[in-house]
């Protein structure tokens, strides 16, 4: 089968596209043929590892899984003995985050682990660009108390993160005020933001609001930065590690001191969760957003398009029709 291999840490050059092994399913695994997948920023920081927690779980001076991608949307093309939940032929969608290997033609997932039937209202390049910026965002959105009608500022609302965190908030009846630039400003209003702050034109820490929780999906603002627009009690919550990975020491410090605290959800994916997404789908709740659409062939000039840091939503990587 054909896939985006790379053996190396680097830039985006170091994918290459070459013939490997076709997977074969385990007992309690299905093969799935892959009909489209996505690049994101999980598979970005994989590639071309940041921060040294990365390496320690990818592998320290090379690639453990050597076959990026994290989100998928196929059909079901051979199953293990022992699998009792899908069959030849059922359309799939979900993730297979950390084990990765959803860029390439075909990929083998337990059947326990996060897929599921496909929306019966979405495509198959619709149903890949769900479930990474669902699964991340609804990782922060389990921690706030909806019960509260919270106002809640999202940064990075025009990204993968950001439009699904917006879309969950709205669901969950917070009023949301969103930081976009000026392109995607329309696009925000139609999911159902409140208020849009453009980030080109007015710098959203320093307009006098203040709000219940800030959602730092873009991983661009700091706690520090973002203190002076928090509640008394309010709370940080960000995408990103931050500045020498003061996030994670933020996030065990600040609760103790009683007032504005920062939180850092570690996100686990679950075949619940994708339900869970299915269900808001099919319900007309969700829309996937989609900027770009590649071949696999392409993958190189996606995934530096991706790094532009200017996508709005999601960037598809489609590899069969």
């Amino acid at each position: 089968m054909k896939a985006s291999v790379n053996t190396i840490y680097g830039s985006p050059d170091v994918l290459q596209i070459i013939e490997v092994s076709k997977p074969i399913p385990k007992d309690n695994e299905v093969l799935i043929k892959i009909h489209a997948s996505t690049v994101n920023r999980t598979d970005c920081g994989f590639r071309n590892p940041e921060y040294l927690i990365v390496k320690l779980i990818s592998g320290l001076f090379k690639p453990k899984n050597t076959i990026l991608g994290t989100e998928l949307a196929g059909k079901i093309e051979a199953i293990g003995k022992n699998v009792e939940s899908f069959k030849i032929g059922d359309q799939v969608f979900g993730l297979n985050t950390f084990k990765f290997g959803t860029h390439a033609e075909y990929v083998c997932v337990d059947e326990k682990k996060a897929i599921t039937p496909m929306p019966s209202n979405m495509t198959f390049n619709e149903a890949a660009a769900v479930c990474d910026g669902l699964f991340l965002a609804y990782a922060n959105i389990k921690k706030i108390d909806f019960t509260k009608s919270p106002k809640i500022l999202v940064n990075g609302a025009s990204g993968s993160i950001g439009s699904a965190t917006l879309q969950l908030a709205k669901y969950y009846g917070a009023e949301v005020t969103a930081v976009c630039n000026t392109k995607n400003i329309e696009l925000i209003h139609s999911l159902g933001a409140d208020n849009v702050i453009d980030y080109t034109k007015e710098d959203f820490t320093q307009n006098g609001q203040v709000y219940d929780f800030v959602l730092d999906v873009v991983g661009k603002s700091s706690y520090f930065k973002c203190k002076k627009i928090m509640k008394p009690r309010g709370i940080y919550i960000s995408s990103e590690l931050g500045y020498l990975s003061q996030n994670i020491f933020l996030a065990l410090f600040t609760p103790l001191l009683f007032g504005k605290k920062v939180l850092f959800p570690i996100p686990v994916d679950k075949k619940e969760d994708i339900l869970f997404f299915k269900k808001l789908i099919e319900e007309g709740k969700y829309k996937a957003i989609i900027d770009r659409t590649y071949s696999l062939d392409q993958i190189v000039e996606a995934t530096k398009y991706v790094e532009t840091g200017e996508k709005t939503g999601n960037v598809v990587i489609q590899i069969c029709e």
